[in-house]
């Protein structure tokens, strides 16, 4: 209390010295957690004194660049759930089937993501009412039935083919998927009926004059066997995204069932 005329007396932390009030020279202060800093006035805001010191370290919150949307990062507005947008606009029916044999290639990159069910299968069905005539024991049975009986055994051919074309289109995607292909099914499948009915055609216009056991048809029918492999090969690569090794691993099962039950005539 010896500050005089009743003045308080103020007492820093650093070493119990007094310092007078107002009667002694004015308001003073020692440095404290509530001092204003500078450029502050007295009664504002006071900053943290122990930001950014060793021991009371700020943290920051750093966003992710790389998340994708709906994550903890930055959201860019692509939406990355989407599927990507189709290679190519659909073609005509008629581009179609003449660009599977001149231009495979581009028509299996421009057609992996647009379906084909009525084009494969109207030609599938139309390819198995004549596969019936390809068949020497069929076409004898067919010619001498008569005509009641041999438009159901005609037309139950033709929805049997196109049953066998979408079984072994589907274990075509199938085995495309497995081998790491990421395709649609539906491309895939009605792409494989097409391949299927154009590449036989040549061997069955033949057969249908010369009968399917004869040489010419069976030689015929070889090569058009490798060119359907060729082409079911580029189909798979193209849609699935695949090297064409694993490309024609896909395509095997349905290559020896078109082999055995059409090519070779032991349907």
């Amino acid at each position: 209390m010896g500050g005089g005329q009743g003045e308080p007396e103020y007492f820093d932390d650093r070493g119990g010295q007094p310092h007078p009030g107002r009667g002694q020279g004015g308001p003073q202060f020692g440095p404290g957690p509530y001092a204003a800093g500078p450029g502050q006035r007295q009664g504002g805001p006071v900053s943290d004194p122990y930001a950014n010191s060793a021991g009371h370290t700020r943290s920051f919150t750093v966003p992710d660049p790389y998340a994708h949307a709906g994550g903890y990062g930055q959201d860019d507005g692509y939406d990355y759930s989407r599927p990507a947008p189709p290679s190519g606009p659909r073609l005509h029916w008629k581009d179609l089937l003449s660009g599977i044999l001149l231009r495979p290639g581009a028509t299996f990159w421009q057609m992996r993501d647009h379906s084909v069910w009525t084009t494969a299968v109207l030609v599938t069905f139309l390819y198995g009412l004549l596969a019936i005539f390809g068949l020497d024991q069929a076409r004898e049975e067919v010619i001498n039935a008569t005509l009641s009986s041999a438009i159901p055994y005609v037309l139950s051919t033709g929805i049997a083919v196109v049953l066998a074309g979408l079984i072994l289109g589907a274990v075509t995607h199938t085995l495309a998927r497995q081998f790491g292909g990421d395709g649609a099914w539906a491309p895939t499948v009605g792409l494989s009926m097409l391949i299927m009915s154009l590449t036989d055609a040549p061997r069955l216009l033949v057969a249908l004059f010369m009968g399917g056991t004869a040489p010419v048809v069976q030689v015929l029918g070889w090569v058009t066997w490798v060119a359907a492999g060729a082409l079911f090969t580029m189909m798979v690569s193209r849609s699935h995204d695949l090297a064409w090794p694993r490309a024609l691993g896909a395509s095997a099962v349905q290559l020896v069932a078109l082999l055995v039950l059409i090519k070779l005539g032991t349907l």
